[in-house]
């Protein structure tokens, strides 16, 4: 019997797995990072471990610190959590070595899945549709797909539409794959261009596997899961006991032990399946099939390494479940980073199965916590079950809606307008839609509202402080020659927003001369301000608070049912210190230099790559705005930079 267990991983995977622990009575021990040490999941455990430094490769990687953590915390068995060493053999058998329970598959299960061409030979001959490529490849033959053998999360992958970029994507690919899993082997096969991805949860134990379902994760952007739903909707009966038979032969023919996936990609015109992958870990989307099923699947892998088994009957609670990945990210996908103001997910529960339709949260921050650049750039899932696939849909958009997050950048307004696309809401999703979708046009349509609402919070809570002609309207004019102005940024990159007005004498005291929108009513909040208005057709209200911004300016933060948006004010006088050159390359985020393509001195033309960042485990380039003359070079390779610094100068051609 396991009395104390380690989760060697962070956050939100973290917790996911103390809070059965709990239930259990089984003691619980964290490691963590030095960028860790304030999260709430450290604070939860019984029992923490610091791993000196910041970077993966320095304290969640390491095998020798988070063994030698488990034996000096008394521990007697450790849970991998996803991501990290959670699908590596030899951590697997360092950790059986030392004494202690591996709760996870045996490591040669491990290593037989985790080469990605060893596992389509043995999904083969286990009788599972495969993809192949041929050897000599021609453009009948195109799009093809390049994929690291090792690792996963999109990394190492790379679209072929062109046979004469096929070894520079090999290349890069392969660059990645090195950079990101020590393992630069990549593999090339046909690219589905209009596939769905659906896998299959098996558990397994000593009497062999056992297939608890599909899920849908077609939603993704670059090759990285956005909405994940259980069970796959619009599958034939037929195709899903075909995929779940398959995953119970591939697992049997490999004694597998403990919880996995195998993944598919499935060619809707076809009806046909091919094999992608095997997981041999706990999947960041196992709450969907969690709330289907009534199983912990956490529980059934302590009771799998406890070898007392699964159930007989796996319950069938059926309904359907989606979830959202929120991510610390802007619209162009380009992860942030900061500190969490305010995080306010509503939720029925949190880390584990409903008992009725209602919303789970999974997350590892909380309200005050920091996003570092270190890590994955997930914040939390937000996971809905109900009867049907409409109603969660309905729920889960609405638990979106009412969030509150302050202080960081993320997807939520996007997460939303996915859930409400007609293509998914009628199922009709591919791994291709979302990257080639249309934003929404009511996203622009509400930044006018938005600023109007910062603008009118902002100068209320300024008239509010104001010791002096406090009985004069707020900047009233005797003669106006023209309007004043707020003005906002709202992050990287920097576009500014200009909310004019002038001073009225009747509703809030303030008018919007060149605005579509009028405010009808400003109400004080004990946090700050409710606006309520209308304009174009409709109406509305949002909540605005202010938080800590630059010197000389404010952070506004507006919410409502229809989006949410951070503004920062900005100062009326600039420090002419704060001024860059023309031409300058600034970070996009914090991050690590990878590499430096270019020396001082050289020339390049527009769009060249000068540089590549390194952030939240995604590289990002750099590139020329002109064609022009390189004049600095700030950075070396391994150099740690903040969001907003130069990081070289493009001085631009005659």
């Amino acid at each position: 019997m396991i009395q104390r267990l380690l989760v060697a991983n962070r956050g939100e995977i973290a917790r996911r797995v103390f809070a059965t622990c709990r239930r259990l009575g089984i003691e619980t021990v964290a490691v963590h990072s030095d960028a860790d040490a304030g999260l709430p999941y450290v604070a939860e455990a019984d029992h923490a471990v610091r791993l000196p430094g910041t970077a993966p490769a320095d304290t969640y990687l390491r095998i020798d610190l988070v063994v030698d953590a488990a034996l000096r915390s008394g521990a007697d068995a450790v849970h991998p959590g996803y991501g990290f060493l959670s699908e590596n053999a030899a951590f697997a058998r360092a950790v059986i070595g030392a004494g202690l329970t591996w709760v996870g598959p045996p490591p040669d299960a491990i290593e037989a899945m985790g080469d990605k061409i060893r596992a389509k030979d043995i999904a083969a001959r286990a009788g599972v549709p495969v993809l192949s490529a041929p050897d000599q490849p021609t453009e009948a033959d195109l799009p093809l797909l390049v994929k690291a053998s090792a690792g996963g999360g999109g990394r190492g992958m790379r679209i072929v539409r062109s046979l004469d970029r096929l070894d520079a994507e090999i290349e890069s690919a392969r660059a990645e794959a090195e950079s990101a899993f020590g393992d630069g082997t990549v593999f090339v096969e046909p690219y589905v261009e209009s596939g769905r991805h659906v896998e299959v949860q098996v558990m397994a134990d000593g009497s062999g596997a056992r297939a608890l379902g599909t899920r849908d994760c077609s939603v993704q952007r670059r090759h990285q899961k956005v909405v994940e739903e259980a069970p796959a909707p619009g599958l034939s009966e037929e195709t899903e006991r075909a995929m779940c038979e398959a995953a119970e032969r591939l697992a049997d023919g490999i004694g597998y032990r403990g919880a996995g996936t195998v993944e598919f990609l499935h060619d809707p015109a076809g009806d046909r399946y091919f094999f992608l992958e095997m997981n041999t870990r706990l999947q960041v989307e196992h709450p969907v099939t969690e709330l289907v099923t009534g199983l912990d699947l956490v529980e059934q892998q302590l009771a799998v390494a406890e070898g007392r088994g699964l159930p007989e009957v796996a319950p069938s609670r059926g309904g359907h479940a989606i979830e959202v990945r929120l991510y610390a990210e802007d619209a162009a996908y380009v992860p942030q980073s900061g500190r969490l103001v305010t995080f306010d997910l509503p939720a029925d529960t949190e880390l584990g199965p409903l008992d009725r339709a209602g919303v789970r949260v999974d997350s590892g921050f909380a309200s005050g916590d920091e996003v570092s650049t270190f890590y994955d750039a997930m914040l939390a899932k937000v996971v809905a079950w109900a009867p049907t696939r409409e109603q969660a849909v309905r729920q889960l958009v609405a638990a979106l809606r009412r969030a509150r997050i302050h202080g960081v950048t993320t997807n939520r307004d996007q997460l939303v307008e996915i859930l409400t696309d007609p293509v998914f809401v009628a199922g009709e999703m591919t791994t291709t839609w979302l990257e080639s979708r249309a934003p929404s046009p009511a996203a622009g349509d509400w930044m006018g509202a938005a600023l109007l609402c910062a603008t009118t919070a902002a100068v209320l809570d300024q008239d509010e402080r104001r010791t002096a002609q406090r009985g004069v309207p707020t900047g009233w004019r005797n003669v106006r020659s023209q309007g004043q102005v707020e003005r906002f940024e709202t992050g990287w990159p920097d576009d500014v927003f200009e909310g004019e007005w002038v001073s009225a004498r009747t509703g809030v005291g303030i008018a919007f001369p060149n605005a579509d929108f009028t405010v009808e009513r400003a109400t004080r909040l004990e946090h700050g301000w409710r606006i309520d208005w209308s304009g174009e057709g409709e109406g509305g209200w949002c909540e605005v608070r202010f938080g800590p911004g630059l010197p000389g300016s404010r952070e506004v933060y507006v919410d409502s049912p229809r989006s949410g948006r951070t503004f920062r004010e900005v100062p009326r006088f600039t420090d002419p210190a704060d001024a860059v050159a023309s031409g300058s390359l600034l970070a996009p985020m914090p991050g690590t230099v990878v590499s430096v393509k270019v020396a001082a001195g050289a020339g390049v033309a527009a769009g060249d790559v000068v540089l590549v960042l390194e952030a939240m485990k995604m590289q990002h380039t750099v590139t020329a705005p002109h064609a022009g003359t390189v004049t600095e070079i700030n950075v070396e390779p391994g150099s740690q930079v903040a969001s907003g610094e130069v990081l070289a100068v493009v001085e631009e051609s005659p």
